[in-house]
Parts: C-alpha cells; sequence; structure tokens
C-alpha cells in the first residue's frame, strides 16, 4: 500500500537538513533555512496531511539549526569584537 507524503512535510525535512548542515559556518544560510523548516512543519502538522515523520523531523531539525545558528552568529560577533578591540590596543588600526 502506498501512503501519500505531504509536499509541506517533505520541504520541512530537507530544509532542516540543509539548514543543519550550513549551520556551522554559513549561519545567514542556516537561520533561513532553519526558520522556513519550522513553519512547514508545523503547517503540515496542523493540515494533518501525510508523512507526519518528515514533518516532525524537519522541525526539529529546523529547531535544532536555528539554535545552532544564533549561537554561531553570537560567537562569530564575540570574536569580531574581541579581535577590533586587539587591533585597536595595540594601536594597528
Amino acid at each position: 500500500m502506498e501512503t501519500k507524503s505531504s509536499g509541506l512535510a517533505v520541504a520541512s525535512l530537507v530544509l532542516g537538513i540543509l539548514a543543519i548542515v550550513f549551520s556551522c559556518c554559513l549561519y545567514y544560510i542556516a537561520f533561513p533555512c532553519g526558520l522556513l523548516s519550522i513553519i512547514l512543519g508545523g503547517v503540515s502538522l496542523k493540515k494533518q496531511m501525510g508523512g507526519k515523520g518528515m514533518a516532525v523531523a524537519g522541525l526539529v531539525l529546523g529547531i535544532i539549526a536555528v539554535a545552532l545558528g544564533v549561537v554561531a552568529a553570537v560567537m562569530g560577533a564575540g570574536l569580531y569584537a574581541g579581535l577590533k578591540a586587539a587591533m585597536e590596543g595595540s594601536g594597528s588600526v
């Protein structure tokens, strides 16, 4: 028997996987992909379409990717501020 899955659930899963992959270094790509994954997974679950497992997986991956993207952005901003302060302190600006 063939089960019908929702396109929203598949899109949520694919975007969640992409967001996780890009969350380590390209947070500006991971953050929007993660947000879209969360939205599409939520809509798919709300409408009770097929592919519930894919929608939940996409939702979870999107949440994790957004969290990792925020952490990467904060760490990048801290690194930039630290390097800027060190350069100003050494007088080589």
